[in-house]
């Protein structure tokens, strides 16, 4: 079910073909629902720093408010992860592979396999995004017992194709690349995750004009960095009635993510007086990759 309106963009788009095939008795999962900070914190730092991790089918988010001078360190990692940066996050140097790179402001920062580090260069929120292979973060997700057993509902996670001239540490900068009149967003891809920078939006979504739809076969983690919102979200009916959800219409504020289940009907609405969204997919969304509207298309090439 989509009911995008005839002058939403996304009402252009092809709709993507499923991956797999799922009976239609199979159970729907509910959906995920964390404030992060309703939640005792995973680690602090040396100097005050405090972090929280909440996890999905494929991806693991380890949201910082972070302090300067505290180092974020990875080794060995197994594959590359990606730092979101917006209005309100850390200045951050960050020294991946062979190159170091300093940010202090909006970006998208792609940090290759390998030994890395992010040093908080002054206090403000660090967000990063990992691929369910970092398996020391995925299993410390405050919701990890959420998937004990893994969602028959949701595709499994097979990288896409290497970026053109290997891993490297790769910054975008959203200054770069402002919301544009004719693309959906601010859409970056990597081999293991799609992530779409929504605009700032200084009023309520009006109550008029939402755009409910569902995905056949992956999990949508809308990721809430100011404001407030209201997640609308419509379990569909399958043969066994005892197995049936009720809508879950919930306010949520932010910090915080909903972890969306296909093939979930749902909708989101800005509520608070100004805010702010980040969506993220893993795998990458074919349907958004044929689209056009991917920023970084040049450098990670589609499947």
């Amino acid at each position: 079910m989509t009911m995008y309106a005839a002058d939403d963009i996304r009402s252009r788009l092809t709709p993507a073909t499923p991956t797999r095939t799922v009976d239609a008795a199979t159970p729907i999962r509910p959906a995920q629902w964390i404030e992060f900070h309703e939640q005792p914190p995973y680690e602090a730092g040396a100097n005050g720093s405090t972090t929280w991790i909440a996890c999905a089918a494929n991806l693991v988010i380890a949201y910082t408010d972070a302090k300067a001078g505290d180092v974020f360190p990875r080794t060995g990692q197994p594959d590359e992860y990606a730092l979101l940066m917006y209005s309100d996050s850390a200045p951050v140097t960050v020294t991946g592979g062979s190159r170091t790179e300093s940010v202090a402001e909006e970006a998208f920062v792609v940090i290759p396999p390998g030994d890395s580090e992010i040093r908080a260069d002054g206090d403000g929120v660090l967000i990063r995004v990992f691929s369910v292979n970092t398996r020391d973060l995925w299993e410390s997700a405050a919701n990890a017992d959420a998937y004990t057993e893994p969602d028959p509902r949701v595709t499994p996670l097979d990288p896409w194709p290497d970026p053109v001239g290997g891993f490297t540490l790769r910054v975008y900068r959203l200054a770069d690349t402002p919301i544009a009149e004719g693309r959906f967003g601010r859409i970056f891809r990597t081999t293991t995750l799609m992530v779409n920078f929504l605009a700032e939006e200084p009023h309520p979504r009006d109550a008029h004009r939402l755009s409910p739809h569902h995905h056949d076969d992956f999990e949508q983690i809308s990721l809430a960095v100011k404001g407030r919102f209201m997640h609308h979200i419509r379990y569909p009916w399958g043969p066994d009635s005892t197995l049936w959800r009720p809508d879950e219409r919930r306010e949520i504020a932010t910090p915080s993510i909903c972890v969306i289940p296909p093939p979930t009907v749902h909708t989101t609405q800005g509520v608070g007086p100004h805010q702010q969204l980040i969506d993220i997919f893993s795998p990458p969304r074919a349907d958004f990759s044929a689209s056009g509207w991917v920023l970084n298309a040049a450098d990670y090439p589609s499947r």
